[in-house]
């Protein structure tokens, strides 16, 4: 028996796709834990309240989910630096533990899902978009739009963030306000303020990413918890503070989650592709490209 390999290559595609949504999911951790070392173990969260509101908006009036997405992205810029001066002045300030942060983002994981049910219910929603049923076929190989568009996207965001992070004065800020805050404090420079401007950037791509994942999939309010082990696992392969990092061992992961459900089934997708991050750890403990 010949071996599949258009089955092979279609798996490939749609993993290099997958990967790209996960690249969106994660780069909000990147920055948040990887950057500025805080566990916020509420990600999820905001991933599905950007879901709701590209739902809310296309529902009533028609607007594209994605496009919507970015409307709505100085919102959950200004949530996300809310909610970092309520954990800077609750934890951060006074020296408080890591346990203690975790709890607060806990606690926000859970009050944003309960009340996510209290309006919704646990009814999958889903968008309509003129795209969402096309795709695009190049011989043997399928391109669904609803996977393509999001996957585009998505790079375009991390290449503009990586940019913004690496020629600009702020986003140079932002990436020393890990290493040395002293130095930032002698160059006039307020760690607390670049810090707000960081979180409120990671919470407004994960809302971003919300938008992609109600285009690719209907969601309900818990389907956030899915993400929350996958997120750290790739933003640690990927070497934490590197956003490059993080689209590489996105993809990698995207690539042999696909692979494994083509040929194994999905249920062994998630085993797999940890075994995969746990064996690239072993040899390579900093991550992809981890200094």
């Amino acid at each position: 028996m010949d071996f599949p390999i258009e089955l092979l290559i279609n798996a490939i595609i749609a993993g290099i796709l997958l990967g790209g949504f996960y690249a969106a999911v994660t780069v909000g951790i990147s920055i948040s834990f990887g950057i500025l070392d805080i566990v916020n173990i509420a990600h999820p969260a905001f991933i599905i309240l950007g879901a709701y509101i590209a739902y809310i908006v296309n529902q009533t009036f028609g607007f594209d989910p994605i496009l919507t997405s970015i409307i709505v992205l100085p919102a959950f810029f200004a949530l996300g630096a809310a909610i970092y001066q309520v954990y800077y002045n609750s934890f951060e300030k006074y020296g408080q533990d890591a346990l203690r942060g975790l709890a607060f983002f806990f606690g926000v994981l859970f009050v944003t899902e309960v009340m996510l049910i209290l309006v919704f219910g646990v009814d999958y929603r889903y968008v309509q978009a003129g795209y969402i049923d096309k795709t695009i076929r190049l011989g043997f190989a399928d391109l669904p739009f609803r996977m393509l568009v999001p996957c585009v996207i998505s790079l375009l965001m991390i290449g503009a963030l990586q940019l913004f992070l690496s020629r600009t004065f702020t986003g140079r800020a932002i990436m020393a306000v890990s290493q040395d805050q002293l130095a930032l404090r002698l160059m006039a420079i307020d760690p607390i303020r670049i810090k707000t401007i960081a979180f409120g950037i990671a919470i407004a791509t994960a809302s971003m990413a919300g938008a992609f994942l109600i285009v690719i999939q209907p969601v309900e309010p818990s389907v956030g918890r899915e993400f929350i082990g996958r997120v750290f696992a790739i933003c640690v392969l990927g070497g934490l503070q590197s956003l490059p990092g993080t689209v590489i061992a996105a993809m990698l992961l995207g690539i042999v989650e696909s692979i494994t459900a083509t040929f194994y089934g999905p249920s062994w997708a998630p085993a797999v592709s940890f075994g995969f991050l746990l064996l690239t750890l072993a040899f390579r403990p900093s991550g992809l490209l981890g200094r």
